[in-house]
C-alpha cells in the first residue's frame, strides 16, 4: 500500500499545517494585543484582561503536534512559547527582597463581608505599613477601625475607601474619580502623604468602577476607562516625585483601558498573584503600583471573607 502523497512520512513535514497555524495566531495574539481593536464589546480589553491564559495554548499544542508527529506544528509552538516567556517570564523568577523601603497592603473586603475582625487578622499577619481597603460600609467601618487602631494609629478614609499607616498621615483629600453617569455621593478615591524614615510619599487609594460581560453589551468597561483617566490626571499634577498606588482598578495591567495610569506608574516586577474571584482566582485586579519607586514583590493572602483575595507587596525607593 503506498503512502499518503502529503504524510511526509511518519514525522511529516507536512501535516500539522493547521496545529501550525493556530500556534502563529496565539503569538501574534500575545505579542501585537493592542492592535486588537475594541469594538466590537471592548474584545481588546477582554482578551488583555485574561491575557497570560492565552500561555495554557502552549502545552495543549504541543500535546498535539506530537500526537499529530508534525514538525511543522512543533516548531511553531516555540513561538507562542517565546512570545509568552517575554510577556511574563520575569513574574516567574524570584523577587528580589534585598532592603524593601516599605511593604504594602490592598484588599477589596466586600460591602458583604460577614467577619471584619477575621479579615483583619488575615491582613495583619502581612506585617505591612500601609493597609488600603475598598467597600468600606458605614456599619462595617468601626468595626476595621477599632480592629486595625492597635497596630496602624494613623487613619484617613474617604466614601468607601480608606488607608491605615504605620507612618503619619497629612494633606488627606477626597480624589474625585467619578465617571458622568454614575450619581452623587459615590466616593472612591482618596489621598495622603505619608511621612516616612525616608521622606515623603503621596499614597492614592482608589476603587475604580466594575465591568460588565454580557451576550449584548460585551465586556463593558465604559465608566472603568473614565474613571481610569480621571485618576491618571490626578496622578499626573501630583506634585510629590514618589507616589504610591494601592486600589482595585478592576483590570490587570495588560488592559489598554487603564493606560492613563500604567503610563505613570509601574507595577510588580516579580508574582502574579491573582486575586479575583477569589475562590478561583483567574486575573490580578488588585494593584500595587509607583512612581520613582520599584515594586519588587507582590503576592496572595489566604482568602476573607472577601470576593477578592488580599494583595501585599514590597516597594523599594
Amino acid at each position: 500500500m503506498t503512502k499518503p502523497e502529503n504524510s511526509g512520512g511518519p514525522w511529516g513535514s507536512r501535516r500539522g499545517r493547521v496545529l501550525g497555524l493556530l500556534a502563529v495566531l496565539t503569538a501574534l495574539l500575545l505579542v501585537f494585543h493592542p492592535a486588537v481593536p475594541q469594538t466590537p464589546g471592548h474584545a481588546g480589553s477582554l482578551l488583555e484582561t485574561f491575557l497570560p491564559w492565552l500561555g495554557l495554548a502552549v502545552p495543549v499544542l504541543l500535546v498535539l503536534a506530537l500526537l499529530r508527529r508534525s514538525y511543522v506544528a512543533l516548531t511553531a509552538t516555540l513561538l507562542p512559547a517565546a512570545a509568552w516567556l517575554g510577556l511574563f517570564g520575569g513574574h516567574l523568577l524570584p523577587a528580589d527582597d534585598s532592603a524593601p523601603t516599605l511593604t504594602v497592603l490592598q484588599h477589596n473586603v466586600s460591602d458583604e463581608n460577614p467577619d471584619p475582625a477575621g479579615t483583619v487578622r488575615t491582613l495583619l499577619r502581612a506585617g505591612a505599613d500601609l493597609i488600603a481597603l475598598e467597600e468600606l460600609t458605614p456599619g462595617a467601618l468601626p468595626a476595621y477601625e477599632a480592629a486595625l487602631s492597635a497596630d496602624y494609629p494613623h487613619r484617613a478614609a474617604r466614601g468607601t475607601v480608606g488607608l491605615w499607616s504605620k507612618h503619619p498621615l497629612s494633606a488627606v483629600r477626597k480624589v474625585d474619580i467619578k465617571p458622568e453617569s454614575v450619581g452623587d455621593g459615590w466616593d472612591r478615591g482618596l489621598r495622603a502623604t505619608a511621612r516616612t524614615a525616608r521622606g515623603e510619599v503621596a499614597v492614592y487609594v482608589a476603587h475604580l468602577p466594575s465591568v460588565r460581560l454580557g451576550p449584548g453589551s460585551g465586556f463593558s468597561s465604559g465608566p472603568r476607562d473614565e474613571s481610569a483617566a480621571l485618576l491618571g490626571a490626578a496622578v499626573a499634577a501630583e506634585p510629590l516625585d514618589r507616589v504610591i498606588l494601592l486600589g482595585d482598578l478592576n483590570s490587570t495591567l495588560d488592559d489598554r483601558g487603564l493606560e492613563p495610569v500604567t503610563s505613570q506608574l509601574a507595577g510588580a516586577e516579580s508574582g502574579f498573584a491573582f486575586s479575583w474571584p477569589a475562590k478561583l482566582p483567574l486575573a490580578r485586579i488588585d494593584q500595587v503600583m509607583a512612581r520613582s519607586a520599584t515594586v519588587t514583590r507582590v503576592w496572595s493572602l489566604p482568602g476573607t471573607g472577601s470576593d477578592h483575595l488580599p494583595v501585599a507587596a514590597r516597594i523599594r525607593f
